[in-house]
């Protein structure tokens, strides 16, 4: 009894005692016990946290916090309280030395508690100088303090009441100071300090609200309330939204993971090197340096296979592993919290039986109850607050570090994934992560949650609990075999979706070539047939997933069934109360989350490995050797280009394109590359930029290099960024560059200067403008070295002319640079230094031009073969080349806006030029407004997702299988309910002979209830899923139709992303995110009432409480979906741009490249992503707001629920109080639920109404009339008659050309000539009705164009665009993708456009794969199958827009003479 000595001296102050404690209706604790466990619980807390508190603090140093009053107050109370303690003990030597017998308790206490307070007050002050504003440990020290105090306060009263005679003043007075103090100490600690010195925040305009919120305000999301109630009295605006966190910017976050990934990548290469390659490499090396790395590398592929390729999963975890623990902590926390509220349960239903237990016991439970469900909720915020920041850095560190590798894989690499997959690893797979964050921890937390469950159950029924467990065991194989079964359709799935987003980027990257070929009906139908192949796989995985709803929804039930049946037929004596059928069934519903949750993770990290691997892959390219180059300091040599033996090829395994070569180019020389379509010189170029697999040999280049390519790449940024191209603007040399490229009275035309915004792909250019900007950046430069691809191809010939004396010529600007200049103009070959001959991949002559000519050789030949018609050609070209400007439009992915080219082109400095820019600049001044212009307009529409869209989209799945499957819900939750109600009356039976009479009974009606439960559970799944097929299908299906249906209009204010982020994100949010959604929302809807009406029945007092809290709830709900939806939007806004910005670095990796541009790009691109990351951090802490405070509206309701059967325990039956407070226990999880998933429905839903605004934009005339009247073989005769002509871009511009009358008898050629700008485009248009005409008329053979159909105009007349656009697929398909012709003539239409050997020495022939864009055939060769395909359609009518110009001039000759 040591203790209690310690506390009196004649142990008359026991520790504890039960009667005084707990069996009285006025409780107390003994003195003894309040001086020692009460005074010293907060010390202990204290002296162990400070020690790991004081380290964390030295190494997290914020800053230094200047003195503030707040500081100051603490640390005076701090003082005042340890002054207190020694007053305390003081006084008690006073006393001892006045004869009193004081007990050892009344020193060491208050000693223990004055050195406390000292540590406490040093803490407040070593907080202050480490920059800390708010402080946990210190605001959870006081409240444990107080909270101690409080129960020795509340003894004091009472003794002061009972024996007020025994009363001792100064203790009293003292601790009533003390307990003041505590208060005040209290409340200041939840204060929050000002921000430290020089901290981030001081700096930042908008800065996070969170690192200077105090801890309060942190734990339960109170920061985030000034942002909300903006949102909620006006739609938030990007200027509202916060910077990032530091330690959340992608500058912070990605290279930590690049770094971790390049660690297990060397992991994986070295031992392979060492084991395969000691003995050998020295040999080796002599010969060919490149060698032994190239074969190293295929063995590694070899090897891998056993010694494991790099772990990216490895790589995640070193990075964000540690910052994730924590989450591991919290959610331990709240598992082991979660098993208070069946205890509390147990105890409730114990006390109702218990008629002789004191009231207050009942009260104390209640408050336990409210207390530890608080504390459940908070944690459990904290612990998802983490999860969701993690998965957004994971995000983050994902795109960043595609991005990076994007710029650095090699060409061979790249072809293998194309723009589509790459821009899914960001969207689709990096989101995969992001989901599978949250939910990781319960890999290991289920099985905890399991077992604790299992334990309980087993304390409550004993071994019966084993049949539960039994069927539990056998739901774990077919839940395993569903989630494998599930995987490999997701594969096959992403695979359809990867080939459905790449075909549709293609056609929208090639739909002028489509509206002009009337081919739209053709790959409607290729999409269309993907399409129904990703159906099939999905209404597989639908299917599957109704038996997995079924068996986890019917789990829970199996096990409650099996184990009751076991628990009252082992035994007759063996009686199912109240308290043993709630407190299980409490314990079955948190069973039942872990095993829900347990599929799911599974299938979600089945998804996420699946993404997992494909960012390995594209992770593990190969990249381009930086020694492919070698760049010596300026050395002696005086070579500035040297190629050694070189032989190059696109990828390793292939064999080389290039071969023997060798090249010495002196400093200052100018070198014309010349040869046949198709003879290698683009890849020379690309071999000295390093692009190209070096076999043999060596490069190297002295300087800086500047590169033009064949076709021009521009980015989506005003023109004078586009000419800068990150180097700092020289007024004066700016100036000269772009007077030498010809684009000054460009600059006049456009609206808005140098500062006019160039669309994507430079879509508001002409080819010539693009080539001639692209030019401009390369001199801009000034660079060592320029490499140049055929640059004056695509400017009129005047213009070329001028590029070439300006710039290239000898007495150009670039005089005594390096010049390389790939070109088929014979004209300015005599004033080159040196001439390549190109011929299959080798270097056939080289020397000057007279040299050459000298030689007769092959050069010579094909000299004078074409000198005699260069004199025509340069005459012609001048007619010639001038339309080309208004067409061309760059790469063949830029397609998109030509008649916007055009329409720039159309009318230089005339009046309708000038107005028509301005448009331009207005919709291009701003691109972010422009790029989510389409989205933004109808975003803004109104707050609230209108009514309209849910009914759209029941109206798709089709009303009676919507009101089937509502119904169908009913029905389930009905016989949910009725089981338990029935369970509540099973437990109230009387029991006679200590046995239940009708116990069988009772049990086969609860077996009946839940399986009729079970079958209503499978069909709604079922009739859920196959809904939302059919109205994915039939969503997808009328976008596809109404958006090739638009205009070219449509397609140049509509940035591609936007459009193909309409088939990828929002198609896919239709086809699997939506139906699961539902299913959600209606379960938890159904729950939520279900559980309010049994609370009700239970005990009526409660609707004094559930209005009120109704009420409460829809108002936060309202007011967070406010907020939360704009949120929702802004993020959807800023996402765009992150896939736009990478598709136009994929598309450009080369130039980038070339000039060394990277890490702007990186920057640029880390710039947006944190962009988007602003939007939606916001959002994953306004769901933790609305989740605090929904869980709160949970809690009362339980407590109510507990409150009002406490109140009621006379007139409530064991049973009916176990049934209202199970329900009451599940009510928190459901609203918690309820409002995720209403707003995330509101949140998807927000998709099928982006798929249908396109529905309600403007159309093209029919393809097809009904009752058409045209002849059949029309146009016979091929006679155009244009009467009155003219046609305006838009309703309201002028006339771009106007009063154009010609007549054109059948089978003449006639040329239109004009210079830049002038209108000639605008005619062929006109012809095509891609613009409709304004005025007048045009007839082909009497008949009026305006009055046919699309198709059947366009497809009986031809064109030859200037840009060769391909698609992937096969060359037959490209020349004929209806299959309408038979293979004899395809090969006649080939041999026509002398195609025929090239093709037929293809392995596959006709069935020739082209790569995305036509990118494996050259561009001359590409310009020749578009020439096959007019050809083949031997139409009376064909139209040249300048189709030959990036062609050499014996091919240009084929050209002319098969028309």
């Amino acid at each position: 009894m040591g203790i209690d000595n310690f506390c009196s001296l004649d142990g008359s102050d026991p520790f504890w005692d039960w009667n005084r404690t707990w069996q009285t209706h006025n409780p107390d604790l003994t003195p003894c016990f309040q001086n020692t466990v009460l005074v010293w619980i907060p010390c202990l807390y204290l002296w162990l946290f400070a020690l790991l508190y004081i380290l964390y603090l030295k190494r997290n140093d914020r800053g230094y916090i200047c003195m503030t009053h707040l500081n100051r107050a603490k640390t005076a109370i701090g003082f005042t309280l340890w002054l207190i303690c020694w007053a305390d003990v003081f006084y008690s030597f006073w006393e001892r030395s006045h004869g009193a017998t004081i007990a050892p308790v009344y020193l060491v206490s208050p000693t223990m508690l004055g050195v406390t307070m000292l540590l406490a007050t040093f803490l407040i002050q070593y907080e202050r100088m480490k920059g800390v504003q708010s402080s946990g440990v210190m605001l959870n020290f006081w409240l444990i303090t107080i909270v101690c105090a409080t129960v020795t306060f509340h003894s004091k009263i009472l003794h002061a009441l009972n024996e007020p005679a025994s009363v001792n003043v100064f203790k009293y007075t003292t601790f009533y100071i003390y307990y003041t103090m505590l208060l005040i100490s209290l409340i200041l600690a939840c204060l929050s300090d000002q921000p430290p010195l020089f901290s981030q925040a001081v700096r930042d305009l908008n800065p996070c609200p969170e690192s200077g919120a105090s801890f309060l305000s942190r734990i339960t999301f109170w920061w985030i309330t000034g942002l909300m109630v903006t949102g909620y009295k006006r739609p938030l605006e990007e200027k509202d939204l916060w910077s990032l966190n530091t330690e959340d910017k992608s500058q912070r976050v990605v290279p930590q993971l690049v770094r971790r990934w390049d660690q297990e990548c060397n992991k994986v290469k070295r031992p392979v090197d060492k084991t395969l390659y000691s003995p050998k490499r020295s040999a080796r090396e002599e010969k060919k340096d490149g060698q032994p790395i190239e074969e190293s590398e295929i063995l590694l592929v070899k090897t891998l296979k056993k010694t494991g390729d790099p772990s990216l999963f490895c790589a995640l975890c070193r990075t964000f592993g540690p910052y994730f623990l924590v989450s591991s902590l919290y959610k331990i926390v709240h598992d082991i919290l979660m098993f208070v509220g069946p205890e509390i349960l147990r105890l409730l239903i114990q006390f109702v039986n218990d008629s002789s237990a004191p009231d207050w016991h009942g009260y104390f439970y209640t408050t336990l109850l409210f207390v530890c469900t608080c504390v459940q909720t908070l944690i459990l915020q904290k612990y998802f607050h983490v999860c969701f920041v993690t998965g957004m850095r994971l995000r983050t560190a994902i795109v960043g570090a595609v991005y990076r590798k994007a710029l650095v894989i090699t060409n061979a690499a790249r072809r293998t994934s194309t723009v589509g997959e790459i821009v899914n690893l960001m969207s689709v797979d990096a989101q995969r992560f992001m989901d599978l964050i949250t939910y990781i921890n319960m890999i290991w937390s289920a099985p905890l949650q399991v077992i604790l469950a299992l334990y309980f159950l087993w304390q409550n029924l004993g071994p019966s609990v084993l049949a539960g467990v039994a069927v539990m065991v056998l739901m774990v194989p077919l839940n395993a075999v569903i989630a494998m079964k599930t995987k490999t359709y997701q594969v096959a799935q992403m695979k359809s979706k990867d080939n459905r987003i790449k075909l549709m980027n293609e056609v929208l990257n090639g739909i002028k070539v489509l509206k002009l070929y009337a081919w739209e009906l053709a790959f409607k139908d290729k999409v269309s047939a993907i399409r129904e192949s990703e159906l099939r796989v999905l209404k597989k995985t639908a299917y599957l997933g109704a038996v997995s709803t079924f068996t986890w929804v019917c789990a829970p039930f199996l096990v409650a069934l099996s184990t009751f049946a076991v628990y009252v037929l082992v035994d007759e004596h063996n009686i199912l109360d109240a308290q043993k059928a709630f407190v299980s069934l409490a314990l079955f519903n948190i069973l039942r989350f872990p095993l829900n949750m347990l599929p799911m993770v599974i299938s979600s990290m089945v998804q996420a490995s699946v993404s997992m691997k494909r960012l390995r892959v594209f992770l593990s390219h190969e990249e381009l050797d930086e020694d492919n180059v070698e760049r010596p300091a300026i050395s002696s040599s005086p070579d500035s280009i040297r190629i050694v033996d070189g032989a190059f090829s696109w990828s390793k395994g292939d064999s080389p394109t290039l071969k023997r070569i060798n090249v010495r180019i002196p400093e200052g020389a100018f070198v014309a590359v010349v040869g046949h379509v198709g003879s290698g010189k683009s890849s020379l170029l690309s071999a000295l930029l390093g692009e190209m697999q070096k076999q043999e040999g060596s490069v190297s280049i002295k300087g800086s290099v500047a590169y033009v390519p064949q076709q021009a790449w521009i980015q989506n940024a005003t023109l004078k960024d586009n000419i800068l191209f990150g180097r700092d603007g020289k007024d004066s040399w700016y100036q000269k560059v772009v007077e030498a490229c010809a684009l000054l009275p460009d600059l006049e035309i456009l609206p808005g200067g140098d500062s006019t915004e160039i669309g994507e792909k430079g879509v508001n250019l002409s080819g010539g403008q693009k080539q001639r900007v692209s030019v401009a950046r390369a001199v801009y430069c000034n660079c060592a070295v320029y490499l140049l691809d055929d640059p004056l191809s695509a400017v009129d010939a005047h213009v070329g002319k001028h590029i070439f004396e300006k710039i290239i010529g000898p007495q150009g600007l670039l005089q005594g640079r390096t010049r390389v200049l790939v070109t088929h103009g014979l004209s300015f070959l005599p004033q080159a230094d040196l001439i390549l001959v190109m011929v299959d991949g080798e270097i056939t002559e080289m020397g000057s031009y007279t040299e050459l000519l000298g030689r007769q050789g092959a050069f010579a030949e094909f000299l004078h073969t074409y000198t005699n018609t260069e004199q025509e050609e340069v005459e012609e070209s001048v007619g010639e080349a001038v339309p080309r400007k208004g067409l061309e439009n760059g790469g063949p992915a830029a397609m998109l806006g030509q008649s916007l080219n055009s329409l720039n082109a159309a009318g230089t400095g005339k009046t309708p030029q000038k107005t028509e820019p301005n448009d331009v600049a207005t919709a291009k001044k701003t691109k972010s407004a422009e790029a989510a212009r389409l989205t933004e307009a109808d975003k803004a529409n109104t707050g609230r997702v209108k009514l309209s869209v849910f009914w759209e989209y029941m109206k798709a799945i089709g009303l009676p299988l919507s009101i089937f499957s509502i119904f169908l819900f009913f029905c389930h939750h009905l016989s949910s309910l009725g089981s338990n109600y029935w369970l509540s009356l099973w437990t109230d039976d009387p029991v006679i002979n200590n046995t239940q009479p009708n116990r069988e009974m009772r049990l086969g009606v609860y077996g009946a209830l839940g399986i009729s439960q079970g079958i209503a559970v499978f069909c709604y799944s079922v009739a859920v899923s196959v809904g939302g097929i059919l109205a994915s299908r039939y969503l997808h299906q009328t976008m596809l139709y109404n958006i090739l249906r638009s205009p070219m209009s449509f397609f140049e204010r509509t940035p591609s992303g936007n459009l193909v982020n309409r088939f990828a994100k929002e198609t896919d949010t239709i086809d699997s995110v939506i139906p699961s959604i539902i299913k959600m929302f209606m379960g938890s809807m159904f729950n939520v009432l279900g559980s309010c009406a049994v609370i009700l029945i239970a005990t009526p007092l409660v609707a004094i409480i559930i209005p009120p809290l109704g009420l409460f709830y829809f108002f936060v709900q309202r007011f967070y979906v406010a907020s939360s939806r704009q949120l929702k939007r802004l993020e959807s806004v800023s996402r765009s741009p992150v896939y736009t910005h990478f598709n136009e670095t994929l598309l450009g990796t080369s130039v980038i490249r070339a000039f060394g541009e990277q890490q702007r790009f990186i920057t640029e691109s880390d710039g947006r992503v944190d962009h988007n990351q602003k939007a939606y951090f916001p959002s994953i802490v306004a769901n933790r707001w609305l989740a605090v405070r929904l869980e709160f509206v949970g809690n009362l309701i339980v407590t109510s629920a507990a409150l009002f059967a406490v109140m009621a325990r006379d007139s409530l039956s064991p049973g009916i109080m176990g049934l209202s407070i199970s329900y009451a226990l599940q009510v928190t999880a459901s609203l918690n639920w309820l409002v995720r998933m209403s707003s995330e429905l509101e949140t998807s839903i927000v998709a099928v109404e982006k798929v249908k605004e396109y529905g309600d934009t403007e159309k093209e005339a029919e393809w097809r009339l009904e009752h058409s009247t045209l002849p059949a073989g029309w146009p016979t005769a091929g006679h155009i008659e244009i009467h009155n002509f003219g046609l305006r871009y838009r309703e309201d511009l002028e006339l771009a050309i106007s009063d154009i009358s010609v007549n054109i008898e059948g089978a003449e050629k006639v040329g239109i000539v004009g210079r830049t700008g002038a209108g000639k485009s605008s005619l062929t248009l006109g012809l095509f009705r891609i613009i409709e005409a304004a005025q007048g008329e045009i007839r082909i053979d009497g008949v009026n164009i305006a009055e046919l159909g699309l198709h059947e105009l366009r497809s009986r007349i031809t064109i030859i665009p200037q840009d060769p656009v391909l698609f992937s697929g096969s060359l037959r398909m490209n020349l004929d993708p209806f299959d309408g012709y038979t293979d004899e003539e395809v090969w006649r239409a080939l041999e026509l456009a002398h195609l025929k050997n090239f093709v037929s020495g293809l392995p596959d022939k006709l069935n020739h794969e082209c790569s995305e864009g036509g990118e494996n055939l050259s561009l001359g060769q590409r310009q020749l199958v578009c020439l096959a395909r007019a050809l083949l359609r031997k139409t009376k009518i064909l139209v040249l827009d300048e189709a030959t110009a990036a062609v050499d001039l014996e091919t240009d000759n084929l050209m002319q003479s098969s028309n």
